[in-house]
């Protein structure tokens, strides 16, 4: 569920700064802050549900043990390829449509999620808020780096894009082969110095990509695809933090 930057790293090249067209980037940054928590609350809502009224859709009983279900492994797969093409085509559609996209991924996600919160509810209830404070101070401060700082992050686009494709293998792989606690321990925390890192490279191209030479609607499109970034990164942080936490227990 977290594959869904690479389509969208293709497109970035394509915002150079141009000329500023003077004022509006905090109407521009609290539309991007604005969707992605909207992302994040319908992700907590959806969860929420499937908790309280939807586990039999996540889990089955076969065998004498409790597994995964077939729409689980639908929902996260046809959820990663859906983001996958969305992103690849959200300035050919309305502004409107992108944000509908967006909410049906945060919907898809919020369900993905289920298990792992179940677990954490199971095992330590209390981390599920550790995992949410960390990883929201965590985003904050890279967010505010990012838009911040003089420095060129772009150097970073590679290494961040080999770390996401080597996480995602790893957790294709987790569900053919189960991971050490060491090694799980491991790939968890790169998981989330990548996801942090991504967080501020993101922040510092939506600020540059202001400064493009784009019309209003090219705006609000580029704001839906930065919303979605920072959602991504925000829910791997949690995810990544969440697994931390209850690694030992």
């Amino acid at each position: 569920m977290v594959v869904k930057k690479a389509a969208a790293s293709k497109g970035r090249t394509q915002y150079a700064p141009a000329k500023n067209s003077g004022g509006g980037i905090e109407l521009y940054l609290k539309r991007i802050f604005a969707l992605m928590f909207g992302a994040l609350a319908v992700t907590g809502v959806t969860s929420w549900l499937t908790m309280n009224y939807g586990l039999s859709l996540v889990f089955q009983f076969s065998n004498g043990a409790w597994s995964l279900s077939p729409l689980f492994y639908i929902a996260m797969f046809g959820g990663l390829g859906f983001i996958i093409w969305a992103q690849m085509r959200v300035f050919s559609f309305r502004p409107a449509i992108g944000a509908l996209m967006l909410a049906i991924y945060s919907v898809t996600i919020g369900f993905v999620l289920t298990p792992l919160i179940f677990t954490a509810l199971t095992v330590n209830p209390a981390s599920i808020w550790q995992a949410f404070f960390i990883a929201s101070a965590m985003f904050a401060c890279m967010a505010l780096f990012g838009y911040r700082t003089a420095k060129d992050l772009s150097f970073l686009r590679i290494f961040l894009f080999m770390g996401m494709i080597g996480l995602i293998l790893v957790g294709v792989a987790s569900f053919i082969w189960p991971l050490g606690s060491t090694f799980a321990t491991i790939v968890c925390a790169i998981g989330v110095l990548v996801f942090a890192l991504f967080t501020a490279y993101d922040m510092q191209f939506l600020k540059r990509a202001y400064a493009s030479d784009m019309d209003d609607t090219q705006r609000n499109q580029l704001a839906i695809l930065g919303a979605l970034h920072l959602y991504i990164a925000f829910i791997a942080m949690f995810q990544y933090i969440l697994a931390l936490l209850n690694m030992r227990r």
